[in-house]
Formats: structure tokens, C-alpha cells, sequence
């Protein structure tokens, strides 16, 4: 096992840890504006800061509600600067601790896991193995301003987000947990279409990531959701 093929393994582990480095799939926020009734399906635009990897990030995401309970599943692509296409998926367990559909305030638990594994090159092939687990853990405060044709909903969302990242087969796993907030407003019609943007920070070791995001999204009612 020569110095050059553990020299690349650790760059490119360290390349990972440092670019990628906020949310629960790359490039895009950890949303918490509460739990969704029926089924939601959404798509977005991100744009992580310098400290978050840079580049472009493009995602989807499914979410279903069971009355106070929700889940979520996403998918995620960014085009990171100087790392390539990097993708990743999430998903999120959600319950509504307050509110109602009378009550414009909402309180949100969420719990959640997200997978990286970057296809990145090596030297020999197949000599690394990167991959990266984070696991956001926070409270979702969102309030609903109603209108005739169209709600307004603000939202904020303060987490811990764990981290365990593996990189080259001799190197030992590192875990880390991090303060992170995000937030932003949903713009929801009665149609069940509606426009969202999100802003999500992550208090870093030097650097502060961050991700700005927009997209829109359709709810679909469902009898007995």
C-alpha cells in the first residue's frame, strides 16, 4: 500500500468533510415547516455558500401525513465546485406536538438521516470507501397566515445535526455534532400548488455553511389523511 494511494484516500476524505459540510442531503436545507396533510411532492433549486461546497444542487422530495405524523423521503444531486456530481438521499420522521387545523401555530419534532456516498476516483480503483451519514435532530416552529386565495407560512427550525463521516478502509470513522437553524415561507394556494424558499446555517469549526434554496410544490388531498 504505497504513500500516493494514502495521501489521495485522505484528501479525498478531507475533500468530503469540508464541502459538503450542512444539511441532510448535499446542497440542499433541512426543512421543517411542519407535517404535510395528504401527500406533497416538491422540487428545488440550491445554492450552497463557499463553506458548504459551492456549486448547484437539485432535488426532490415526497412527503405523506397521517394526521400529526409525517414522513419524508429526498433526493438530491449538487454539482459541487471541484468535487463533480455528488449525490445523496434523506428522510425525515415528523410529529405535530401543537396545533391544529384551527390553530395557525405549529410545533414540530423531526428526526432525521441522510446518505452520501460520492463517487469520487482513486488510485488504485476501488481503493476508498466514502461515504457520510448525518442525522438532523431539531424543533419546527411554523405559523400560518390565512388568506382568502392564498396562506402565508413562515417557519424556523433550530437542530442539532450529527455527522459521521468514513473515508479510506484503514482510517477510523469520526462523528461530530453541530448547532444548525434554518428556515423560510411557504406560499400555498387553494389549489393545493404553492411556492416555497428556505435559508439554512450551520455554526462550523472556522466556517459557517450555508444554503439558500427555492422551489415550488403540489399538496394532494387525500380522504382520511
Amino acid at each position: 500500500m504505497t504513500t500516493l494511494v494514502r495521501a489521495t484516500a485522505l484528501a479525498l476524505t478531507v475533500s468530503l468533510a469540508a464541502a459538503p459540510a450542512a444539511a441532510q442531503v448535499l446542497g440542499l436545507p433541512v426543512v421543517n415547516a411542519g407535517v404535510t396533510r395528504g401527500l406533497g411532492l416538491s422540487l428545488d433549486y440550491g445554492k450552497p455558500n463557499d463553506a458548504a461546497g459551492g456549486g448547484n444542487a437539485f432535488g426532490a422530495t415526497a412527503a405523506l401525513g397521517f394526521g400529526p405524523l409525517g414522513v419524508t423521503a429526498r433526493l438530491s444531486r449538487l454539482d459541487s465546485d471541484g468535487l463533480g456530481e455528488l449525490w445523496s438521499a434523506g428522510g425525515t420522521a415528523n410529529v405535530k406536538v401543537f396545533g391544529g387545523p384551527l390553530v395557525p401555530l405549529a410545533v414540530t419534532l423531526q428526526a432525521g438521516a441522510g446518505y452520501a456516498s460520492p463517487d469520487l476516483a482513486c488510485a488504485p480503483p476501488g481503493a476508498c470507501d466514502i461515504s457520510e451519514w448525518r442525522f438532523p435532530i431539531g424543533l419546527g416552529v411554523a405559523f400560518t397566515i390565512p388568506n382568502p386565495a392564498l396562506a402565508i407560512k413562515p417557519w424556523l427550525a433550530p437542530r442539532i445535526d450529527i455527522t459521521r463521516r468514513s473515508g479510506y478502509s484503514t482510517f477510523d470513522a469520526v462523528t461530530n455534532s453541530e448547532f444548525a437553524v434554518s428556515g423560510g415561507v411557504e406560499l400555498n394556494m387553494l389549489t393545493g400548488f404553492g411556492l416555497h424558499a428556505a435559508y439554512d446555517w450551520t455554526k462550523g469549526d472556522g466556517a459557517n455553511p450555508g444554503i439558500f434554496s427555492a422551489g415550488l410544490h403540489y399538496n394532494f388531498r387525500i380522504p382520511g389523511l
